[in-house]
């Protein structure tokens, strides 16, 4: 009977085991690919990842020479876990945990002592790197305020607050004041010691488990020194870190940019749904409106990524795509040296006047110089922001294309050409300026109001003469002839009116992380476009009534451009009438760019072209033309160079104006455009500043060549 049983039990046992060998070899050998990846999904689900760091992309010039690059720092950092020790306010919350156990507070007593110790050490020890004792406190100190703060402020938003004070802040309930948080706070816990066990309850903030830059080491020989300093304090490590660097300072400041902390919403979106690109925290992004901003989705890169499963063996390995580097049309030491010359109170007498000036490689359409005084160090710009944003004369704004002047006469050259391609005027046609003032409403002319004359006693006031002498008669009368639909397409045909194609070079126009250097439309119609408003075309304007033209063939009333759109017109002239929109950027290159659609010929006659290059011509270089005495001493002529060029002049607001373009016997050309706030005369305040910036382009071999004579600074005046 008692065999019988164990022979039972033992076949039992063996056909549960052949069961489960089966089962085993099932699961091995014969699962269902679903049954595999539930298992391999949920070891993924609980295993880890760890996320690669990227590096920004720099910013260079069209030579090479960087404008923007990261470079690694090495600091002195401490964990929080052991500076609050040097925190009184730390120490008492946690002596409050202790209670009435005289124990836990022996213990606590002999840990504060010995971790107070070695932070003494620490700080006798960075002074070793070159700062003081006191700097070191000093910087503890604030560590520990900040993250102390943090915690007062998460501690009084898990205690029921006032609800009408986070309805006042919201959404934005980070920047709700620390003061009116703390007093709320005050009156909802008014017990001071349990309010401490609030905030000290506080603890899942991330910086007070991560290292905190203490001091910056400075040279290689104090890194090393650290490391063999620290190597034994567990809560003290040498930790690099990128931190972007701008070499040149405020050279273009406005134009490359700057960057800061990724915390506005515009700037969390543009990767939200890139697990890898979107920004962590305490990581940057460039800051609008320069190319750091613009560029950001070319410049930002995106990190790599290591993903284990539960069993700490690989799965998934992303790799790290380091952000593109930037190439601008821009020179930077031309830029530079444009800088030097017109703050130079020696050279220019307006140095401290706030301008704006242009460069533009004619044939390739390059921006060589964008040029915006005041300018700000880049550097410094996070640390000088709330002065620059108060500072009247608003350095930070980019004057060349975020700020439109009247453009005075320096348009008259394209009235000319509006009106001679009309037929409502010829080269010989003769409009008399006497010594007289305008009747009715009609502008009168700049030589009558500085000397009561006319340009009738100088020559026949024909189309090149007028534009030699800056005729307002002439241009307003000949403008009013002009249909004003036909006078606002050919304004907004040499780019007027409208932004210029300033975006960065990712190819599909429709891309969402498309973004364009801020710019202003300028205005060529009579009712105002606000600088939001999108223009494609023509039809995207208002109308020009025909009582706005005469003002507007003197580059007054209603029409307003940027220096940019002022010099881009000139090197559409200088082509003879071949517009082509400016380029900034080199690289990456724009597939959708094509050289050949992008250069569109105007409808402009031979004969207006050269009744406008005439007048141009005698402005600079016949006897009685408004700039002939201010480049009349310059070597230019010398170096084989021919400059053709306008002067303006506005009032209300006052501005002085000087644009034109540059030609060498070797068919070079670069078109240019300097406007001078508060400049009374295009002639005195702008000509001389723009026949030196010539001369700077000739230096660096962009026209003409370079002699052995120094170019001339006399400030002669008209």
């Amino acid at each position: 009977m008692y065999e019988k049983r164990v022979k039972v039990f033992i076949a039992i046992s063996f056909m549960l085991l052949g069961i489960g060998v089966l089962r085993l070899v099932q699961m091995q050998l014969l699962a269902d690919s679903s049954l595999r990846d539930e298992i391999t999904a949920l070891k993924r689900q609980w295993g880890w990842s760890r996320q690669l760091k990227t590096l920004r992309g720099q910013i260079l010039d069209r030579n090479g020479k960087v404008l923007a690059t990261d470079t690694p720092e090495f600091q002195i950092a401490i964990n929080y876990q052991l500076s609050r020790y040097w925190d009184r306010r730390v120490v008492n919350a946690m002596r409050l945990e202790c209670g009435s156990d005289l124990s836990a507070e022996l213990d606590l007593y002999n840990e504060v002592e010995t971790r107070r110790s070695d932070i003494k050490n620490i700080i006798r020890d960075c002074t070793k790197f070159g700062a003081s004792v006191e700097e070191i406190s000093a910087r503890l100190q604030r560590m520990n305020d900040r993250i102390w703060n943090l915690r007062t402020f998460l501690a009084w938003l898990r205690e029921d607050p006032d609800p009408n004070l986070i309805a006042e802040y919201a959404p934005q309930i980070n920047s709700i004041p620390l003061s009116r948080a703390r007093a709320d706070f005050e009156r909802r816990v008014p017990d001071p010691n349990q309010r401490l066990k609030l905030i000290i309850g506080v603890d899942d903030i991330r910086d007070m488990y991560e290292q905190q830059p203490l001091l910056e080491l400075k040279t290689e020989d104090d890194i090393f020194a650290a490391q063999l300093e620290f190597m034994d304090i567990n809560d003290v490590d040498i930790v690099p870190k990128g931190r972007r660097r701008y070499p040149y300072g405020a050279v273009a400041s406005q134009t490359i940019g700057w960057v800061g902390g990724a915390t506005q919403d515009r700037d969390k979106a543009l990767f939200e749904d890139d697990p890898l690109a979107s920004y962590l925290e305490g990581e940057i992004c460039g800051r609008r409106p320069g190319v750091e901003y613009v560029c950001e989705p070319i410049l930002r890169g995106r990190r790599g990524e290591l993903v284990y499963d539960i069993d700490r063996k690989l799965v998934r390995h992303t790799e790290t795509r380091f952000g593109q580097d930037v190439q601008l049309t821009l020179d930077i030491e031309l830029q530079r040296e444009i800088e030097e010359h017109l703050r130079d109170p020696a050279l220019n007498p307006n140095a401290d006047a706030n301008m704006a000036a242009v460069v533009i490689d004619v044939r390739s359409g390059d921006i060589l110089a964008l040029v915006s005084l005041p300018t700000f160090n880049c550097n410094r710009v996070r640390i000088d922001y709330r002065e620059l944003v108060r500072d009247p004369n608003r350095p930070l704004l980019n004057r060349t294309v975020a700020q439109h002047y009247l453009p005075g006469s320096s348009v008259k050259p394209i009235i000319l050409i509006a009106a001679m391609e009309a037929g409502v005027t010829t080269p010989n046609r003769v409009i008399s300026c006497p010594a007289a003032p305008a009747p009715g409403h009609w502008p009168n002319c700049w030589v009558w109001k500085q000397n009561n004359a006319g340009h009738d006693w100088q020559w026949e006031n024909n189309a090149r003469n007028a534009i030699k002498g800056s005729c307002n008669i002439y241009f307003s009368r000949i403008a009013n002839e002009v249909e004003p639909n036909d006078l606002q397409r050919w304004l907004f045909d040499f780019g007027y009116g409208h932004p210029l194609p300033l975006a960065c070079p990712p190819t599909d126009p429709n891309d969402p992380l498309r973004r364009h250097l801020r710019q202003v439309p300028g205005q060529i119609a009579s009712k105002y476009v606000p600088a939001g408003a999108k223009i494609e075309s023509l039809d995207d304007l208002p109308t020009l009534w025909r009582r706005d033209c005469p003002l507007f063939g003197i580059g007054h009333g209603n029409l307003w451009a940027t220096p940019l759109q002022v010099a881009n017109s000139f090197a559409t002239l200088a082509r003879g009438g071949r517009s082509r929109p400016p380029r900034l950027f080199l690289k990456p290159k724009s597939l959708a760019r094509d050289e050949m659609q992008e250069t569109v010929d105007l409808p402009i006659s031979d004969l207006t072209l050269q009744s406008v290059y005439e007048g141009m011509d005698a402005v600079v270089n016949e006897p009685g033309g408004t700039a002939y005495k201010e480049f009349r001493p310059s070597d230019l002529a010398r170096q084989g160079v021919k400059v053709l060029g306008k002067t303006g002049s506005t009032e209300r607001p006052y501005d002085a104006w000087f644009a034109g373009f540059a030609e060498d016997h070797e068919g070079a050309k670069i078109a240019f455009a300097i406007v001078v706030e508060g400049g009374e005369h295009g002639s005195s305040d702008a000509a001389p500043l723009a026949r030196d910036i010539v001369q700077l382009c000739v230096d660096k071999g962009y026209v003409g060549s370079a002699v052995s004579a120094s170019p001339s600074s006399g400030n002669a005046s008209n």
